[in-house]
């Protein structure tokens, strides 16, 4: 049986989808039923299903980067979005991601029942060929939470950041967005450096700003730190920079 997660902000949806499906039909089982992303998120962590029937348009949830998280840690998982939302963009971008289909409320049976046996014979095609289609689709999903994830850390890397708060930004776990990140060559603290580095020789032009209020601008508040995180990126200490190219 292939399991369901659904998920809506709207229970009357999420209990009419339940409902009104012939799940059997399909050789599937609904196994949980959320009302957020954040417990749709859980419940995927939890059961890791099959199918996710999900929208995207719930409070607090950025909704591509969420399947676009979906779709990088669960490779083989088909997502169904039932939306109210009907930019082009944005169902396009969706759809590149991965997402199987994305129907816009109110759907009808006869788009419900089309979209379950296309996921079916997916499933199928999938668990019977493990070089799997979805493996490459995933590639798309991995580049955009990539993306987003340094696109997060170049907004804060002021603050004292760690790889769990920008993997829960993205929605993924963090070991998997330390996975991600090291497919770039670098790790999550050699890119937080990279991007911390460079905008403290943007900072270094102002020359009424010293190399400690520098480094604590950009988030390496410890003078001692912040001269060999300098010298190992630029290959010269900050005050050779500074004497070399900003005169």
């Amino acid at each position: 049986m292939y399991k369901v997660v659904i998920v809506d902000d709207e229970p009357l949806i999420v209990d009419g989808l339940r409902k009104i499906l012939d799940w059997d039909r399909y050789g599937c089982i609904v196994v949980g039923e959320g009302h957020s992303g954040k417990e749709g998120l859980a419940l995927v962590q939890k059961h890791e299903p099959d199918i996710l029937f999900t929208d995207i348009r719930m409070p607090g949830m950025d909704g591509l980067t969420m399947i676009a998280a979906l779709r990088s840690e669960y490779a083989d998982m088909q997502v169904v979005v039932l939306t109210g939302y009907r930019d082009f963009e944005y169902a396009r971008t969706a759809l590149n991601l991965g997402v199987q289909r994305y129907l816009v409320k109110p759907s009808r049976m006869k788009e419900l029942d089309e979209a379950m046996t296309h996921i079916t014979e997916r499933l199928e095609k999938i668990h019977g060929d493990r070089e799997s289609l979805a493996e490459n689709e995933s590639y798309t999903a991995n580049n955009f939470i990539v993306k987003q994830a340094i696109s997060y850390m170049e907004q804060h890397y002021r603050e004292k950041l760690q790889l769990t708060d920008v993997a829960e930004q993205v929605y993924v776990s963090h070991w998997h967005l330390s996975k991600l990140l090291n497919s770039t060559g670098r790790s999550f603290s050699e890119l937080l450096n990279e991007i911390r580095i460079e905008n403290a020789k943007k900072l270094m032009e102002d020359s009424s700003l010293h190399i400690i209020d520098i480094a604590e601008r950009v988030g390496l508040a410890e003078t001692a730190h912040f001269s060999r995180v300098f010298k190992k990126h630029t290959g010269i200490s900050a005050g050779e920079y500074r004497n070399k190219y900003l005169r």
